[in-house]
């Protein structure tokens, strides 16, 4: 692994106070695109996911989470208590020497420590400082316990996910988390290109709830406009069909025919071009107002032949379609080694592994793992050194 850091956001200081996901989410997003990005963690234990299966043996039997390097690469670690004075005063001037600090504590624990924003803009008034939290720093729910199920829940997310009429599931993806994250390192940028201009730095409100009614736009937009919930669907689409799942011989594939040639193209391809002009599925909104009807006709053809067979076919006649993958079959595609997306991985315990990489190409920059995930406190020396000169005590 390399330590030549060139990326875009190369000699930008980050702390990052961050446990488990949406924090540690939030600096590796800047700390893949060339931030240096110091993760400060308690001495005894550090982040709670560093205990998080899979644990993966070095040679000399010490264990590393996969779960914890997939946050945490291309960063430095530093382990500091909190509740120690002389800690938390090593950890104010270190705010002096940086320009943005991440934190996804509950809301109310750094302010007690005399580490929420007011107390740091006092060291240093260019600091953004994120805060990640499940509803955010005020309201009824500030104080309200919150984890990626819990507010898929409260959010409006599962109400739409899986099947109607079934028992309520989750995204298998922590969704709440993650979108969190992303909103966070976004509204970190446009703070910190703000901070620089104006040498006013910023406190950022960033919420799981939030972010979860943020990439809902096209719900609340069909409960704003028609004032009906929507519902789950399935695999299916509310406003286009066919749009989801259906099973072949073999296993299930998916087809969304987005538009009314591609709809022509799946009448031609089962046999039934004359279907493209019944008057229930003419037009896009016919077609999802009928689409129980529509299923109905469809499903029966579809389960003639192989998935194969008919990607196949789908693929052939511009019908966007495709294999429902599970992890190992899409990470070992072809199409995403040419988008170079899983990268080796060397654990600090020497073994080796793999990890997705940043997954936006741009030019001027190629993503590299320039720093494995660290050790618990490996870094307090090098960092207290450069950061403040050598003047760390």
């Amino acid at each position: 692994m390399t330590e030549d850091v060139n990326g875009p956001l190369a000699g930008i200081r980050v702390l990052e106070l961050g446990q488990i996901a949406a924090g540690p989410f939030a600096g590796s997003l800047l700390a893949d695109l060339g931030a240096d990005v110091v993760k400060v963690e308690r001495p005894d234990g550090g982040d709670g996911m560093r205990n998080w299966p899979p644990l993966t043996a070095g040679a000399d039997g010490e264990t590393f989470s996969e779960n914890f390097a997939s946050v945490n690469r291309n960063k430095r670690g530093i382990a500091l208590d909190l509740k120690d004075a002389g800690d938390v005063a090593r950890l104010r001037r270190l705010v002096g020497a940086a320009e943005v600090l991440v934190e996804n504590y509950r809301p109310g624990v750094l302010p007690r420590l005399g580490l929420g924003y007011e107390d740091l803009r006092a060291v240093n008034p260019r600091l953004v400082y994120c805060s990640i939290s499940g509803y955010g720093q005020t309201g009824p729910y500030a104080e309200k316990g919150a984890f990626d199920v819990t507010v898929q829940a409260i959010g409006g997310l599962m109400s739409v996910t899986g099947e109607e009429g079934a028992a309520p599931v989750k995204c298998g993806v922590p969704v709440g988390d993650f979108c969190a994250g992303l909103y966070a390192a976004y509204t970190i940028l446009a703070q910190l290109m703000r901070a620089r201009a104006t040498g006013e730095g910023a406190h950022i409100d960033c919420s799981m709830l939030g972010g979860l009614i943020g990439v809902a736009a096209l719900q609340t937009s069909e409960y704003f406009g028609a004032g009906k919930a929507p519902r789950p669907l399935g695999s299916a689409h509310p406003r286009n069909a066919p749009y989801q799942a259906f099973r072949a011989s073999d296993k299930y594939f998916v087809i969304a025919a987005g538009n009314d040639r591609m709809w022509a193209s799946v009448c031609e391809a089962v046999g039934l071009p004359g279907l493209a002009q019944d008057s229930r599925f003419k037009t896009q909104r016919d077609r999802a107002t009928n689409q129980g009807e529509l299923v109905a006709i469809l499903a029966p053809l579809f389960a003639a032949r192989t998935a194969a067979d008919w990607l196949a076919d789908m693929d052939g006649r511009g019908v966007a379609c495709a294999p429902i993958n599970s992890y190992p079959e899409i990470l070992a595609d072809d199409h995403v080694a040419h988008m170079g997306l899983v990268r080796p991985l060397t654990l600090p315990n020497g073994a080796e592994t793999r990890t997705t990489a940043f997954p936006v190409a741009m030019t001027g920059y190629d993503f590299n793992i320039h720093r494995p995930p660290p050790k618990l406190g490996a870094h307090n020396d090098e960092v207290m050194a450069e950061w403040l000169d050598g003047q760390g005590e």
